[in-house]
């Protein structure tokens, strides 16, 4: 599969992920951060554990 249709494919899910991981934040506190860093880390393939990451810096910066 080409990265870029692994892109599309991936896409929704990423974002989600990451919309989830966000809405934990309050919550959590000071803990969001390496509770977030250690969900990233299970992820799989990388290029998906990517994805999610790029998807919380764009969301978290809007």
């Amino acid at each position: 599969m080409s990265r870029s249709a692994f892109h599309q494919q991936q896409a929704a899910r990423a974002c989600a992920e990451a919309e989830r991981l966000l809405q934990q934040r309050e919550a959590l506190g000071p803990r969001w951060l390496s509770c977030v860093a250690g969900e990233l880390y299970q992820l799989t393939p990388a290029e998906y554990a990517a994805m999610v990451r790029r998807e919380l810096q764009r969301l978290s910066t809007s």
